[in-house]
């Protein structure tokens, strides 16, 4: 015990000689516990900016751009830390998600914007983000980091017992779960506010929260599983949840306007041409197909398995969950055969069951070997093609270690499906948008679905972008989203 006191007492002693310990919050008035400064802050926040932009690049649309950077600019300005540049960034990712980094850098997604029906709910999204860096809330689960790594240290240094070391990690691991449940509301609290001084309607946060809920009945529905992509209470909160009704309530009383903007033709002409769902640099996914024009390629999936589309790599899970095969790509910078590309490149060694053959005229070799895969270390079937200077690398798992040869037949029969686009396909390797009408009194999304471009679930998924999920209708003269 005395060991542990004095290491405690050294952590005291490093806190005093760090540039802050304690800082004013610029929201709540009070002093945090804070190990970064505001310099140190924005200058993380510009590091992390750059890194950000090269996993998800901008979405090409400037006057998009603009538009969503002058509301940003239009909340912060009534935020607490209006002194601060911000920059808000539309992303190029399907996702349905927004996210802040310190200092005052706010991504949101084009995925999110096509499901949002008004300017005052692009501005609740906003704003709850820009809450989060008003009051440096990861800043201080940055700072709650780093004293749980100083104090683990200490700790460990001192003692060397092994309770003790997994009684720090079990510290730091709640330190870098996430924002809590009180950081999330307090975010919901300030966006509302600022949603009201900036002359917005702060019910447009009920809305965001109607229609992430419906995105994950949708989802629920479609795979099974609820979990959304947007972070925290913002998104798991009902709408009819007291803490945030009294939250809204309070930021009435801050209005400067009193019926508030809520900007729904406006938006959505906005967004008339937005992309939905795949983009083309990215590969179009229809069905059970995928189909890339740049790389003038077309994949056939197993049939009914679900498809996902990452940067990184294409994947089919099978219906039960239990399959995984996986599609992706290298460049061939050395004269080797599939085989030693296998071994050399992908590090696969050793391989068992390994053979050669040609798909298409092309070469090709398959074999097994052990690998990490989404469920652990499995042994997995791999197949290498190539076309031009790309190898074609094929993969396929089963949950089940002691039947690893289930899926072959089907990763087999993807490998050979690579083909050329033909040119009656090269409309379908082209990217889907928003467009936009208006509703007469026999408008119903039973028929837009039947006319829609949309391969899959189209009713359900025309009335998740226009508010109406599961069971609502058009409304005569208002414009509706429909996909091109």
């Amino acid at each position: 015990m005395p060991i542990f006191i004095s290491g405690l007492k050294l952590f005291i002693v490093m806190l005093l000689l760090l540039p802050t310990g304690c800082a004013v919050n610029p929201v709540t008035g009070n002093r945090d516990f804070v190990l970064m400064t505001e310099q140190q802050e924005i200058a993380l926040g510009r590091k992390m900016h750059a890194q950000i932009l090269k996993e998800m690049p901008r979405y090409a649309d400037v006057r998009l751009a603009q538009r969503v950077q002058r509301v940003g600019e239009r909340l912060a300005r009534n935020s607490h830390r209006s002194n601060l540049v911000y920059r808000f960034t539309v992303v190029d990712s399907t996702q349905v998600n927004a996210f802040a980094l310190p200092g005052g850098y706010i991504y949101i997604t084009r995925g999110i914007l096509a499901y949002l029906n008004s300017e005052a709910e692009l501005a609740a999204v906003l704003a709850h983000e820009i809450g989060h860096v008003t009051a440096r809330h990861a800043v201080q689960r940055q700072s709650a980091a780093t004293a749980a790594g100083i104090i683990g240290a200490i700790i460990n240094a001192k003692v060397g017992v092994r309770g003790i070391n997994q009684l720090t990690q079990l510290l730091g691991g709640a330190l870098l779960s996430g924002y809590g449940r009180s950081q999330e509301l307090e975010s919901d609290r300030l966006g509302a506010a600022y949603l009201a001084r900036s002359g917005y309607d702060p019910q447009a946060m009920l809305g965001v929260i109607r229609l992430l809920k419906n995105q994950a009945l949708y989802a629920k529905k479609v795979s099974g599983t609820d979990k959304g992509s947007y972070h925290g209470l913002f998104a798991t909160h009902p709408d009819n949840d007291t803490r945030l009704q009294a939250v809204i309530a309070a930021a009435n009383s801050l209005r400067t306007d009193r019926q508030g903007q809520v900007g729904r033709d406006s938006y959505l002409q906005w967004i008339d041409g937005l992309m939905f769902g795949d983009s083309e640099a990215q590969g179009i996914r229809r069905g059970n197909r995928f189909y890339h024009q740049g790389l003038d390629l077309v994949l056939t999936f197993p049939q009914g398995w679900r498809l996902i589309n990452k940067p990184q790599h294409v994947l089919a899970r099978s219906v039960d969950g239990k399959g995984v095969v996986q599609f992706s790509m290298q460049d061939i910078n050395r004269r080797i055969s599939p085989r030693q590309f296998m071994q050399d490149r992908l590090g696969l060694k050793p391989l068992f069951n390994g053979r050669v053959y040609r798909i298409r005229g092309r070469s090709a070799y398959t074999a097994m070997a052990w690998s990490n895969s989404p469920f652990g270390r499995r042994l997995v079937r791999f197949v290498v093609v190539f076309r031009k200077d790309q190898a074609m690398i094929f993969s396929a798992v089963n949950s089940d270690s002691n039947n690893a040869r289930r899926y072959d037949k089907a990763l087999f029969a993807l490998a050979e499906s690579l083909r050329g686009l033909k040119q009656s396909e090269r409309k379908l390797a082209k990217a889907q948008r928003i467009g936009l009408i208006r509703a007469t009194r026999n408008t119903r999304f039973r028929q837009l679905a039947r006319q829609s471009s949309l391969s899959d679930r189209a009713e359900d998924q025309l009335r998740l972008i226009n508010g109406r999920y599961p069971k609502g209708e058009p409304r005569v003269g208002e414009w509706l989203k429909i996909i091109r």
